[in-house]
């Protein structure tokens, strides 16, 4: 009852916090903030600690920080107190309501699916932005035409076309303020919102795509404006004392390279460009910073700030070295990889794990679905790889050119494993999970987690299960072994019993009579190395959340601190008799420099501080490879489920769980799956529609949950595809 208390308090706080941090950007463009609150609050918050940067300090990052902070409390709160909730959903009225604003309304290219609620925040900020726009112009037009009639000396439609080119930059400037909070992979934000960091991927592009155009005509006005009033020298101006225009131009055209290779196109058919050039972002924010200054910069620290420390953690966790336990080869061209992990690490189905091997790319990281339930494999972590592209099918080759089974190691680092807070698709009374090639893999970890769940509740209070799964060739049925998890035989079986588990699958390009020979799995088992490798292990420890919420706390503080410091005695040194002090003519970039140093040094020391405490705990109670250094993978039977379609001469279904699964499983031939049929033909009160796999696939199931000829779908697409 405490906790549920306690959750509560924090959650209307972090409420509030939020709703306050918005109301001041709704206000920002607004006469009543320039005239009357920010001189008002200037007067009364003056201090030399942080001239000039005090009012934004308090009114634009500290809200935010807070509610970061908040959310990492609320976040602790809930996985203490976690219990997975098998009842079936209430069709009540509060459920009603969640299920209204979750909904797909729209399905169109660019924007993909757009539920209620995206929808509607959206729209709010489209309206914030409009908004901002209208009266950035009414204030600045009227100030115009007032010394136009003291008798200024240029043209009023001169001086309103810099206006504007001036306005274009601000309001771009509110767009840079959300842009880091979606990718921010271990966002305590996030996840109060119910949203992960890869379904905000498309949010971050939003917002690229929206800030850049702004700053481009920002860019572009300004150009024409001094070309037509005769000042280009203007660009190449680095004032001491006010804007840098030469940062700004330097800025736009690292945004500009950064945009250009992010388009889909580009993006789909040179990743590599894409990749390494997107890392240009670091000299973009840098210039962006000593173009604006640090006034402006304080405006958008949050999702900066929040961004580098997680940035710096996972580079952390990078660091070090895991054991690949084994690695299983399928012959359509998939892999599974089998790693270490500690016993204390959990994760949620649909989890992912961003994967580095030097041995294939140095700098290429890569996200990849978890396949496994932590719950279930207790000291494996498993991810399912389809090749591709060029980076996955020269690990396959790398990986099947060995002529043993038992190889040398394979140095592999990991990031994450990032995803939802919690889960709640157990609460369902029926799951019908439809997939298209590899995006089969979040299901398998959702299978896993029903094997597991059935072993420890009540018979019927697991959902009915349902999986549709659309192959292009009869080789790819082997992925389905991959929903076998090995050494639970009883509770596979069990599953099935209780769930009435039945398997669609569709081989759209293969007809049964023109089956090719069937190829057997590969296993690769991997060399350990104790005192190099470790197991995948929580980056901050079990309760992660706390620890984050403290590095957030303490690095926020520090920076605080240390920029009273450096401006009180570093830029405003020196003081008269009468206890004034007299500021220097300090140089407009080197105060953005020093506000970004700042953030560096804070986050860099807590966080790292908070690391080797956790890093040191871990090794003083002996956890890590010592623990997992024994363990090993049964191999897998060869006359698999995948196998016995493919008509291999192997055909002894010895275990039992390989004969349920075939006994639950239909195949169909030279077909593609009726999606329509599947969904309307799902009884029910409560069917929850999970979609992962080809854009096209998802926007059909979408707009079919969408129509309201069925009230009994609960649409949620899983896409890894950004």
């Amino acid at each position: 009852m405490g906790i549920v208390i306690a959750k509560t308090v924090v959650s209307m706080s972090f409420l509030v916090a939020i709703l306050g941090w918005l109301l001041i950007w709704i206000m920002l463009p607004t006469n009543r903030y320039r005239f009357e609150w920010r001189p008002h609050l200037r007067k009364k918050l003056y201090s030399t600690y942080f001239e000039g940067q005090g009012v934004n300090m308090l009114l634009f990052t500290f809200p935010a920080m807070f509610a970061a902070a908040l959310g990492c409390i609320y976040l602790h709160l809930q996985k203490k107190s976690e219990k997975t909730n098998l009842s079936p959903r209430r069709d009540g009225k509060c459920a009603q309501t969640r299920r209204f604003w979750k909904q797909p309304v729209m399905v169109m290219s660019p924007l993909g699916i757009v539920s209620m609620v995206e929808l509607a925040f959206g729209a709010m900020f489209v309206a914030l932005l409009i908004w901002s726009l209208a009266n950035y112009l009414h204030s600045s037009f009227g100030h115009i035409h007032m010394h136009m009639h003291m008798g200024t000396k240029q043209p009023v439609w001169q001086m309103k076309f810099r206006s504007v080119s001036l306005i274009l930059g601000l309001v771009g400037n509110i767009c840079s303020a959300f842009l880091f909070f979606p990718v921010t992979r271990g966002s305590s934000i996030l996840p109060l919102l119910g949203l992960t960091s890869e379904s905000s991927i498309k949010y971050h592009i939003w917002l690229g795509h929206i800030s850049l155009v702004l700053f481009a005509l920002h860019t572009i006005g300004y150009i024409i404006y001094w070309a037509i009033t005769n000042q280009m020298a203007e660009m190449l101006e680095w004032s001491s004392t006010s804007v840098s225009n030469v940062a700004g131009e330097l800025a736009i055209i690292f945004a500009l390279a950064i945009w250009v290779t992010s388009l889909r196109r580009v993006r789909r058919k040179m990743f590599e460009v894409f990749f390494y050039t997107h890392h240009l972002y670091a000299l973009y924010m840098i210039f962006y910073v000593l173009h604006v200054g640090a006034a402006y910069f304080c405006m958008i620290i949050p999702g900066i700030f929040l961004f580098v420390i997680d940035r710096y953690l996972r580079f952390l966790q990078s660091r070090r070295r895991i054991r690949l336990v084994s690695a299983r080869l399928l012959p359509s061209g998939f892999v599974e990889l089998n790693f270490a992990k500690s016993k204390e690490l959990k994760y949620v189905p649909t989890s992912i794990l961003f994967v580095n091997i030097p041995s294939v790319s140095k700098l290429q990281w890569h996200p990849f679905t978890i396949n496994s339930s932590s719950n279930l494999d207790s000291e494996i972590l498993s991810v399912a790889i389809k090749c591709q592209g060029d980076w996955s099918w020269k690990l396959y080759q790398t990986l099947a050119s060995s002529t043993s089974p038992r190889v040398d190691r394979l140095e592999v680092s990991v990031e994450g494993p990032y995803g939802p807070a919690s889960s709640d698709f157990l609460r369902h009374q029926t799951l019908l999970m439809i997939s298209g090639g590899s995006g089969i893999a979040p299901f398998i970890s959702i299978f896993r987690e029903l094997v597991h769940q059935s072993n420890n509740t009540v018979e019927g209070r697991i959902p009915k299960i349902i999986l549709v799964c659309a192959f292009k060739k009869s080789s790819d049925l082997a992925i389905l072994d991959l929903l076998l998890p090995t050494g639970c035989s009883t509770s596979v079986s069990n599953l099935i019993s209780q769930t009435q588990l039945q398997i669609e699958a569709y081989v759209t390009q293969d007809n049964k009579e023109e089956l090719p020979k069937n190829k057997d799995i590969q296993t690769l088992w991997f060399q350990s190395y104790p005192a190099i490798d470790r197991a995948i292990t929580p980056t901050l420890g079990r309760n992660s959340w706390l620890w984050l919420g403290l590095i957030i706390a303490s690095s926020f503080l520090l920076f605080l601190v240390l920029l009273g410091l450096v401006t009180r005695y570093y830029i405003y040194p020196i003081e008269h008799p009468d206890g004034s002090l007299k500021p220097v003519n300090y140089h407009f970039s080197y105060w953005a420099l020093w506000d970004m140093l700042l953030i560096c040094a804070s986050v860099l020391l807590a966080s790292s501080i908070v690391f080797l405490w956790m890093k040191k705990k871990e090794s003083n109670s002996q956890q890590g490879i010592g623990q997992i250094k024994s363990v090993d993978i049964q191999s897998p039977a060869v006359s698999s489920t995948g196998s016995w379609f493919m008509g291999s001469s192997q055909m002894e279904l010895e275990s039992l769980p390989h004969q349920s699964l075939v006994q639950a499983t239909k195949v169909h031939y030279g077909a593609r799956p009726d999606l329509k049929k599947i969904l309307f033909d799902c009884k029910g009160s409560d069917v929850g529609v999970f979609v992962c796999g080809p854009q096209k696939m998802r926007h059909q199931v979408a707009k079919l949950c969408a129509s309201g000829l069925a009230d009994n779908l609960h649409f949620e697409s899983i896409s890894f595809n950004w």
